[in-house]
């Protein structure tokens, strides 16, 4: 982890870098031409964009580096498949709610390309799907 830290401030600081080299040379490229009035803001703009996403990569995986406490048994190429698997939670193989929880999604997206009535159609049905999904295990045979 601490590597890709590093490969990611080198990537922003050489876009950084490009991004100055680029606009330096989109302002002397040209000056005879009376239309042409100094800077390619397009590729200036992307490219010092594209640097600052590069420090944001790098700044969030140290900061998640610095937070875990150490290496973890992913990062380490010694370690075995058994030190690194912890329990995922519990998931429900024979739940339908997810499937309506994305059929109310598909109709809220048709409602936004097709009519706005048809938004709180699947607005109402998501709702019913995320209460129906979460208390799924407070009633009926798998109550607990």
């Amino acid at each position: 982890m601490r590597t890709n830290t590093g490969l990611w401030w080198l990537l922003a600081a050489f876009f950084l870098l490009v991004a100055i080299i680029y606009t330096g040379w989109s302002i002397i490229a040209h000056p005879d031409l009376p239309w042409y009035n100094g800077i390619e803001w397009v590729g200036s703009v992307a490219l010092l964009f594209t640097a600052l996403m590069g420090a944001l990569i790098a700044f969030y995986i140290g900061k998640v580096h610095k937070a875990q406490g150490g290496e973890l048994p992913e990062d380490v190429l010694t370690s075995d498949i058994d030190d690194g698997d912890p329990e995922l939670g519990e998931f429900s193989p024979w739940s339908w709610w997810p499937i309506v929880l994305a059929f109310s999604a598909s109709l809220a997206m048709i409602g936004l390309a097709v009519g706005a009535w048809l938004m709180p159609i699947g607005i109402a049905v998501f709702v019913v799907a995320i209460v129906g999904w979460v208390y799924e295990y407070y009633r009926g045979y798998f109550a607990r």
